[in-house]
């Protein structure tokens, strides 16, 4: 497993993601399991929010993370309309409550709201001079919402990225590379869709005795400052996921990558889901 600089800490370039976790009570003790194994495995980086199952998915990370809180990078992000001064204080509660832990390691703005950044990022800092969080950083950012935040205190912008949704690297990439800001990449897998089903993917994954999935993440991952937050439930989904940070692209891998899913010649519009 390759590990990335974030927020003064070392983490693992591929870590789990938790959207779509906490939704169906039935379901809830194989998220657990799914988080533990992942992190017995080396995915100690942890991404949730309070937007995923207004909550839920916070519960179940709570849950899997106890006993073994040390073990773990843990992120979690706030709604927009609660990034203010008065708001945030209190959403970070309710996160930390429901997460069972006295400290978030990374607090994101979800995306853009109706408070101002100034307001946002002072927010944050009092919750960082009060323990409560450690760094905290951006989502869904475009490189014009970067520059106007314009903040050194920031330390990720969390964005949507994998071999078809590749509109970031025309310009809002190399911003954060040569600034030294990690990406965190979400549905690095694209939900496991469409994209999956790929023949050139099929194709690579072949040559190295893997699947599609562990191309994309190999693929995303490929750069240093880059980290793929992948969600996965199913036991063999996330051992394949851990397995995946070994996987190392060739030339010709990476070629046949951008001839299938060519990267972008003009500014696009930030993708978002």
């Amino acid at each position: 497993m390759r590990y990335v600089k974030l927020a003064g800490a070392s983490v693992p370039a591929i870590g789990q993601g938790t959207w779509y976790m906490g939704e169906d009570p039935g379901r809830k003790a194989a998220e657990v399991a799914a988080l533990q194994q992942g992190i017995e495995l080396g995915l100690s980086l942890i991404d949730t929010a309070e937007m995923y199952a207004e909550g839920g998915a916070e519960t179940v990370v709570g849950q899997a993370i106890a006993g073994r809180r040390d073990q773990v990078f843990l992120v979690s992000k706030v709604y927009p309309h609660n990034a203010g001064r008065q708001g945030m204080a209190s959403a970070c509660e309710r996160s930390l409550a429901r997460l069972g832990t006295e400290c978030i390691d990374l607090y994101l703005l979800h995306w853009r709201g109706q408070h101002p950044l100034e307001e946002t990022v002072d927010a944050f800092e009092r919750l960082r001079e009060q323990g409560k969080i450690k760094r905290w950083g951006v989502s869904n950012f475009d490189i014009d919402d970067l520059r106007e935040l314009n903040n050194p205190a920031c330390a990720t912008n969390q964005v949507l990225y994998n071999p078809a949704q590749r509109g970031i690297e025309f310009d809002l990439l190399p911003w954060c590379q040569q600034r030294a800001l990690p990406t965190m990449a979400y549905c690095p897998l694209a939900q496991a869709g469409r994209l999956l089903q790929h023949p050139v993917l099929a194709e690579i994954a072949e040559r190295h005795g893997a699947t599609p999935a562990q191309v994309c993440l190999a693929w995303v991952t490929r750069d240093d400052g880059l980290i793929a937050i992948p969600k996965a439930v199913a036991p063999e989904h996330v051992r394949l996921n851990a397995a995946a940070g070994a996987l190392a692209l060739t030339r010709e891998d990476l070629r046949a990558i951008d001839l299938a899913f060519p990267a972008p010649t003009r500014k696009q519009r930030l993708a978002m889901v």
